[in-house]
């Protein structure tokens, strides 16, 4: 799954304002947050300088993802630390330093939409893999695990957490092609097709199975089979 990021931008990021960078720390873990509101709203609220707020993406309902911030530089997103439950907390160091925040549309309690939920289990591969992080609870956590006091609700039940480490536990075994989930009811037989390199795919990690075959493509898959 290919992921369409629309940059918005905030000026709420660095420590102070606009400072690039994270002083040399390394991202840790994944923070998950609720909007407690619309994605439309939350464009609004990181771009205004007096709500003093902000975070790295933030997920839309329909699937669709905003950028607010810059990977490399740090988001304003986990606020105060008040009786934390996070084992990788760093005493005395900002877990902005440390930390990438995704916000989700919608309110505390409800559950996210499938199209939600597809494009932020997507972003949070594409996160894993590009900070090499390890798939637990500790690297990928609630607003709640840093602050229980105040944002005990964020994200809330209806976040689907059991769903997500299921998801992401899935070795890259598992994972044939991009486009195939393994559930899917013909992922096994494209595993062995792979496998035994009658078909492959194409550069860019898919395997597009709704799309016609062409003759070229068929005899080329044949040839593979004969030798």
């Amino acid at each position: 799954m290919e992921l369409d990021i629309k940059w918005i931008g905030s000026q709420n990021y660095g420590l102070p304002r606009g400072t690039k960078g994270r002083r040399g720390n390394k991202v840790i873990a994944i923070v998950d947050h609720i909007m407690e509101g619309t994605l439309v709203g939350t464009d609004a609220w990181f771009n205004s300088i007096e709500s003093e707020a902000s975070a790295h993406f933030g997920i839309g309902k329909s699937g669709e993802i905003h950028q607010y911030v810059d990977l490399n530089n740090v988001a304003w997103h986990t606020g105060k630390v008040s009786n934390p439950s996070w084992a990788l907390l760093i005493k005395g160091l900002n877990p902005n330093y440390y930390t990438i925040g995704i916000e989700h549309e919608g309110y505390s309690g409800e559950d996210l939409t499938e199209n939600q939920f597809q494009a932020t289990l997507e972003l949070h591969r594409i996160l894993i893999k590009k900070f090499n992080l390890e798939v637990n609870k500790e690297t990928i956590i609630g607003h709640f695990r840093i602050d229980s006091v105040n944002k005990y609700k964020c994200p809330g039940v209806g976040f689907p957490w059991k769903r997500l480490f299921n998801e992401l536990q899935q070795s890259e075994d598992e994972i044939i092609f991009s486009d195939i989930p393994p559930q899917h009811w013909a992922a096994e037989s494209v595993r062995k097709i792979k496998e035994v390199g009658i078909m492959v795919g194409y550069s860019d990690g898919t395997f597009r199975g709704e799309e016609n075959i062409t003759r070229y493509e068929l005899a080329s898959a044949l040839d593979r089979l004969m030798n």
